[in-house]
C-alpha cells in the first residue's frame, strides 16, 4: 500500500484515481459483441459463451432438473443463512413503500402521483471465482415487492456448463424462474435486444467487471435503462486511534478480495494507527483463501494521513466512496457531514460485510465516484413515478387564462386554442 501524509488538496484528484481502464480501452470489444448479438441472436450468444467462458452450450435456459439438483447441494445451514438475509432485505425494502401523493393545486385542479412497477427486469449476477448469490437477494427481493411482472436472470456458466448451486437456489427462492447460463457482454446484449430464447427487458440491474459496466452503459443507447454505471468495488475507511486496528484491517481485506481492481482507502488523523493497520493486514492476509487477489488490490490501496477531521471529510466527499466505514471518536461529525457515499457503516461492530449480506440494506451501490449523483439500488429503482391530473370546469376557468397567456408568449397557438375552446363552451 502507498502511504501519503497530509497531501495538498490540489493533488487529491490524482491521488484518488480509481485503478480502472477507460471506456475507450474496451468499447470496441463491447460494440463488436453487441452488434453480433443484435443480428445473430442465440448463435452469437453461443459463440461468445464458448470464447469467453470456455464452454459450448446447446441450451442457455436452466432446466427444472438443474434447479432440483442444485437445491440438494446447498447445505441446510446456508439455506437458513440465505433465509435470514432475505427476510431482513424484504423488511427494509417493504418499509420504503410510499402512499399516493395527492393535492388540489387550485380549486378544481387535482394532481396526484402514483408508482407503477417496471414490467420487465433483467438481473446480471456475476459467477466465476466469487458467485454472488447474495446479489440475487438484493435485486430480486425488491423487484418482487415492487410487483415487476417479468424478471430475467443471466449468470455465466462454469467450464462444465453449470451454474453455482447457491445462485440457482437463491433465484428460485426469490421467485425467479427465467434463469439463463449467459455471462459478460453477451448477457447484457441479449437482455438489451432479446434473442430467440432470452427476453428483452426494460431495465438491467447488477454488478460486473469493467466489460459488463461498459456493456450496460451501451445498453442505454438502445432504450434500456440501467441501475447505475457501477464498476469494480471500493471501500474507504476513516478511523483514528480509538478504532480497533484488527477490525479495520479485516474490513479493508474483505473489500480487497473482491478483485485485483478493487480499491481500498484508509484515511486517519493518526499516523500511528496507519502503522498498526499495516501490521494487521500483513498478518491477516496470509490466511485468506483469496490472498493473491487481495494482495494485488492492496498494492493499489492508499493509506492517507490528514491532520484534521475537516480535511479528512473534505477528501472523503471528494472521493465519493461506494462503501464508507466510520470508526472514530468524531463519529457524528462524519455521519452528519458525509454527502457523497453509497452506503455508510458506523462503529466497531458494523463491518461492510453486514451490508453485503444480511443487515437489510442493498449492496448494489454506485462506484467510481458516481455516489456524487446516484443512489444505491432501492425499491424505487424498480418503479416509475407517474403523475395524473383531473380538472373540472371550475378548475379550467381558474387556470385557463394563465395557460392562454403563457402559450401566446411561447408562440404556441394550438396550445392556447386547446384551452380557449373549452373556456368558450363553458361560458
Amino acid at each position: 500500500m502507498q502511504k501519503i501524509y497530509n497531501p495538498e488538496q490540489e493533488t487529491w484528484a490524482e491521488l484518488l484515481k480509481r485503478p480502472t481502464k477507460t471506456v475507450e480501452d474496451i468499447e470496441e470489444t463491447v460494440n463488436e459483441v453487441f452488434n453480433e448479438v443484435k443480428t445473430k441472436g442465440d448463435n452469437a450468444v453461443k459463440k461468445y459463451t464458448s470464447l469467453f467462458d470456455g464452454v459450448s452450450l446447446d441450451n442457455n435456459l436452466v432446466s427444472s432438473e438443474e434447479i432440483e439438483e442444485a437445491t440438494k447441494k446447498v447445505s441446510e445451514a446456508l439455506k437458513e443463512a440465505i433465509s435470514i438475509a432475505k427476510e431482513n432485505i424484504a423488511k427494509f425494502h417493504k418499509a420504503q413503500k410510499t402512499d399516493k401523493v395527492s393535492v388540489e393545486t387550485t380549486n378544481g385542479v387535482s394532481c396526484w402521483q402514483e408508482k407503477r412497477p417496471i414490467e420487465k427486469i433483467g438481473l446480471y449476477i456475476p459467477g466465476g471465482t466469487a458467485p454472488l448469490f447474495s446479489t440475487i437477494l438484493m435485486l430480486a427481493v425488491p423487484a418482487q415487492i415492487a410487483g415487476c411482472k417479468e424478471v430475467v436472470l443471466c449468470t455465466p456458466p462454469d467450464k462444465k456448463g453449470k451454474v453455482n448451486p447457491a445462485i440457482l437456489y437463491a433465484a428460485v427462492l426469490c421467485g425467479v424462474d427465467k434463469i439463463y447460463k449467459v455471462g459478460g457482454i453477451q448477457a447484457i446484449a441479449a437482455m438489451t435486444f432479446g434473442t430467440e430464447t432470452i427476453p428483452k427487458v426494460y431495465k438491467i440491474f447488477g454488478p460486473g467487471n469493467q466489460f459488463v459496466t461498459v456493456a450496460k452503459q451501451l445498453a442505454t443507447r438502445f432504450n434500456v435503462a440501467i441501475d447505475m454505471p457501477a464498476g469494480p468495488s471500493e471501500l474507504l475507511v476513516v478511523a483514528d486511534e480509538t478504532a480497533n486496528a484488527a477490525y479495520v484491517a479485516s474490513d479493508l481485506l474483505s473489500q480487497a478480495e473482491h478483485g485485483t481492481d478493487s480499491q481500498v482507502i484508509l484515511v486517519s488523523t493518526s499516523q500511528d494507527f496507519l502503522e498498526d493497520v499495516t501490521t494487521e493486514i500483513n498478518g491477516q492476509i496470509k490466511d485468506l483463501p483469496r490472498a493473491a487477489i487481495a494482495e494485488k488490490a492492496i498494492e493499489n490501496s492508499r493509506f492517507i494521513y490528514l491532520d484534521s477531521d475537516e480535511k479528512a471529510l473534505n477528501l472523503i466527499n471528494e472521493y465519493g466512496p461506494e462503501h464508507f466505514i466510520v470508526v472514530t471518536a468524531s463519529e457524528d461529525f462524519y455521519v452528519k457531514g458525509v454527502t457523497n457515499a453509497g452506503s455508510v457503516f458506523i462503529g466497531d461492530y458494523t463491518p461492510e460485510s453486514a451490508g453485503d449480506y444480511a443487515s437489510g440494506t442493498n449492496h448494489t451501490l454506485p462506484t467510481n465516484g458516481y455516489a456524487k449523483q446516484y443512489s444505491g439500488v432501492n425499491l424505487d429503482s424498480f418503479m416509475k413515478s407517474m403523475t395524473f391530473q383531473k380538472i373540472s370546469k371550475e378548475g379550467i376557468k381558474n387556470i385557463g387564462p394563465a395557460i392562454e397567456l403563457m402559450a401566446d408568449a411561447e408562440g404556441l397557438g394550438a396550445h392556447r386554442n386547446a384551452v380557449s375552446l373549452r373556456l368558450k363552451d363553458i361560458k
